[in-house]
């Protein structure tokens, strides 16, 4: 069967819950509000870039004239419990805890045989004992020095925490890229089922209660994106087959309370992965519905393929993820004629319209977009992407696209690695990105586009 599901009025905020999501959004930690990038036709856009990259000095990170970027953590530093800060920072999100503090909660995907940077004393899984060394550290900054307060293991005993997503009412989704477990592959030793997305409060001054999230779906989870309107939370999976899936939580901002699980259907239009004829044309809107999802605990990590043979549409890659201001923006890593990427952009209808969803933007060479992975939208209204691809030469760059789809390179990574985690302060001011291995958190300022 398949259902659309239509909030009566997207634009007012649900009563439990409407205190904390505007003040979230307002924030610009959440880009509720912020993005221009949504509406077709487009509107012409008078920007072009930021100029030229001029060379860092220290070989770390190229940018423009104007901007500069400071390090705020890096691998191997002391954390103040104990621990010392573990490699493969990930995602990542930004928080204002008030009193003149913000927080950055980020994802380390690291899988059983990493360092942890320490014993964990509490967390979900283990093997053969020992729980597992993947899950978040959350970064506490002085907001207007940008000095750390204190850091500190948030989350753990988890597996591969890629990306995630802010939610309205303070908390980050970390998500598992790993639906794995005893008797599976990689499996071996592993005394829980992994591939869930877990909930960690920014508040957290410790390690939190690891609690599976089981009814958002076990699979490949890469990105969270929550519309904090209707309190429906979608999902993207990093997979060549998978679909966009979204979270109807029984009560919105409870999601330990349950739900339904769906994945997107497109009228007309079976994939968008645009791999053997151009199917899905930029710019134009496609009518969406919604099919529930059983048995989405997935033991088998069929999950994707159930959607598909329900009739959803085929996405390739589903990676970064991010709330504008009334639309989702997807990347697809390797969407696309050349298979360089896509951005889709999942519009909710108001007032009883149905959704829609369109192609945003697909990379036509290298030097537009590669391999676009976690995904942010600046107050601006335009989309950050970092990229993530390994080539034997490899150059992963930040990359801009424009609200009316004109790609620009903001930054380029010297480092052999990816950049991962881009988010915005709640003034605006301060880009935060990782360094993905060997681990490094950046705070990136300049004369951003108004």
């Amino acid at each position: 069967m398949t259902e659309t599901f239509t909030a009566p009025d997207r634009r007012r905020f649900l009563g439990a819950t409407a205190t904390a999501f505007a003040a979230l959004a307002a924030s610009g930690c959440v880009s509720r509000g912020a993005s221009t990038a949504t509406s077709a036709p487009r509107a012409a856009s008078s920007f072009a870039d930021y100029g030229a990259l001029v060379p860092d000095p220290v070989g770390l990170l190229d940018l423009p004239q104007g901007f500069s970027y400071r390090v705020l953590s890096r691998l191997g530093a002391a954390m103040d419990d104990g621990g010392t800060v573990p490699d493969r920072a990930d995602g990542m999100g930004c928080f204002d805890l008030g009193n003149g503090e913000i927080a950055l909660v980020r994802n380390h995907e690291l899988q059983p045989q990493h360092d942890a940077g320490g014993p964990i004393a509490t967390g979900f899984g283990k093997k053969n004992g020992v729980f597992v060394p993947g899950g978040t550290t959350t970064i506490v900054l002085d907001a207007a020095t940008l000095s750390v307060k204190r850091q500190f293991r948030s989350l753990g005993g988890t597996i591969r925490n890629c990306s995630g997503g802010v939610t309205p009412w303070g908390t980050w989704l970390t998500c598992e890229e790993a639906p794995t477990g005893p008797g599976q592959p990689r499996g071996e030793g592993l005394e829980q089922s992994h591939g869930w997305v877990f909930e960690v409060p920014a508040s957290a001054r410790g390690l939190v209660d690891a609690v599976p999230l089981t009814a958002m779906g076990r699979f490949n989870h890469e990105a969270a994106a929550v519309d904090p309107a209707t309190g429906i939370v979608y999902q993207t999976e990093d997979r060549d087959d998978s679909v966009l899936y979204r979270f109807l939580p029984t009560v919105p901002g409870k999601l330990a309370a349950g739900g339904r699980l769906q994945a997107m259907v497109i009228e007309g239009l079976a994939d968008t992965r645009n791999w053997d004829a151009a199917a899905m044309q930029v710019g134009q809107p496609y009518r969406v519905s919604w099919v529930d999802l059983d048995e989405v605990e997935a033991p088998e990590d069929d999950l994707r393929q159930r959607a598909a043979a329900k009739g959803a549409a085929l996405v390739a890659r589903g990676e970064g993820l991010h709330m504008g201001e009334d639309a989702v923006f997807a990347c697809c890593t390797n969407g696309g004629a050349k298979k360089l990427g896509q951005i889709l952009k999942l519009t909710p209808g108001l007032a009883g319209a149905p959704d829609t969803v369109e192609l945003f933007f697909e990379s036509q060479s290298t030097d537009q977009f590669n391999y676009g992975d976690n995904l942010t939208v600046a107050p601006s209204g335009h989309l950050i992407v970092c990229e993530d691809q390994y080539t034997e030469v490899q150059e992963n760059h930040i990359r801009g696209i424009t609200p009316d789809g004109r790609a620009y390179t903001l930054a380029l990574l010297r480092a052999q690695t990816e950049l991962a985690g881009g988010c915005f302060s709640p003034d605006g001011k301060w880009l935060f990105v990782n360094v993905y291995s060997p681990t490094a958190t950046l705070a990136i300022t300049g004369p951003w586009a108004a």
